[in-house]
């Protein structure tokens, strides 16, 4: 298959917020063209994109994925829905059985065990050494599996076929979120998954340094003869325009998915689906940090896409000179500084003849990017728009 990349580009304005925080509580920063930036780590925004995926019902629970230490109690809970004569205890060790059969390695954790025994309660259940990241169909297939070993399943699992189906069961069948940003399984690296998705750490387009903001609480239940405030304390907040970015080998999705999650479908149909769903999510998600503090719901005011044949390019360069907003605003000149790169960094090193390019801007501030690609009026335009043209790229013979 032809190498084919998405490349995401963001300008969100963001009021006074903590999306995520560093070890001290305060928004992360970053220094960038020699002065601090606000910053969200990319792990953040994954996370959110993620969540997304769920919350707003994007893709089916069947296509998404569980990441959990507690791999041994998932599996044991499929197990007994799909076979409910299955006691608890014999289905939480069929479920220790075929995990490890599959090369994943598991104990119970000392803390838990202790406090267990302090308490005179049973030993919980075992659990991964890190977080194990499998999908919905792959944890039924184990499941499968464990119920046929049930008669023996210490000796059903000594025989290399049956290891070799369990690790097999863990390593088919990619739900979208591990087609999407990977996995990485330490102890059995013949499963990990490269990720399909890179996403850059969002920046801010212009100078920011932290703020703090002093509060109070009172009690409700003080007199007039009690008077103060029941608690004091601080919280760390800035606000920056920020820019953006995630890169989306097509490629190497269509590999990790490989035939489709569904039997009756064709090929490109579950890429497409995974397409979409990550440019929207990408797009429309929020890190939630502090979400309750701040309130800060706002939305990207332009977004640009470009599905390009070379390889993907970041725009941040644009931003190396910090945007000074003289004028009290900064999404206007970071729109104009984007107008003014993207064709100049295109000319030196894209191909117009295999890229193209999706806008969606809103509002006056905005309009110096309207003739950087084609128009869309809405989110749901432009996620069609660009999974047909990545399904017509996909049906494109090599």
């Amino acid at each position: 298959m032809n190498r084919f990349y998405l490349d995401v580009h963001a300008l969100q304005t963001v009021p006074p917020s903590n999306l995520n925080r560093d070890d001290t509580g305060a928004p992360k920063t970053a220094t960038y063209g020699g002065v601090p930036r606000a910053r969200v780590s990319s792990q953040a925004w994954k996370r959110a994109t993620r969540a997304y995926f769920k919350d707003e019902q994007l893709l089916d629970p069947s296509e998404l994925g569980v990441r959990t230490k507690k791999i041994v109690e998932v599996v044991a809970a499929r197990i007994t829905a799909a076979d409910p004569a299955l006691e608890a205890a014999r289905a939480e060790q069929l479920a220790a059985d075929v995990v490890q059969a599959a090369g994943l390695k598991i104990e119970v954790p000392k803390r838990k065990a202790e406090a267990a025994k302090k308490n005179g309660e049973p030993e919980p259940l075992p659990e991964a050494k890190y977080l194990m990241f499998l999908s919905s169909r792959q944890l039924d297939s184990l499941a499968a599996l464990a119920i046929e070993s049930a008669a023996d399943s210490k000796a059903f699992f000594k025989e290399k076929a049956n290891k070799d189906r369990a690790k097999a069961h863990a390593d088919t069948r990619h739900s979208v979120d591990i087609a999407l940003f990977g996995r990485m399984v330490a102890d059995v690296t013949d499963i990990n998954v490269d990720a399909a998705v890179q996403v850059a750490h969002a920046i801010s387009v212009h100078r920011v340094d932290n703020e703090s903001d002093y509060y109070t609480a009172v009690d409700d239940e003080n007199n007039d003869d009690e008077p103060g405030a029941g608690m004091i304390g601080t919280v760390d907040f800035n606000s920056a325009t920020l820019y953006r970015y995630a890169a989306l080998g097509v490629h190497q999705l269509a590999e990790n998915l490989g035939q489709g999650l569904r039997e009756d479908e064709s090929r490109t149909t579950p890429v497409r689906r995974a397409v979409e769903a990550f440019v929207r999510s990408f797009v429309e998600s929020l890190p939630q940090g502090k979400i309750n503090t701040f309130g800060n719901h706002t939305l990207p005011e332009a977004v640009i896409v470009k599905l390009r044949t070379t390889r993907p390019i970041s725009f941040v360069a644009a931003f190396e000179e910090a945007v000074r907003g003289d004028q009290g605003g900064h999404l206007r000149e970071a729109a104009e500084r984007l107008a003014e790169y993207i064709p100049d960094i295109e000319r030196a090193y894209g191909d117009d003849t295999s890229t193209l390019t999706w806008v969606l801007r809103v509002g006056p501030n905005t309009h110096k990017l309207s003739g950087i690609g084609i128009e869309a009026d809405n989110i749901s335009d432009l996620v069609a728009a660009v999974g047909q043209a990545v399904t017509d790229r996909l049906d494109t013979p090599a």
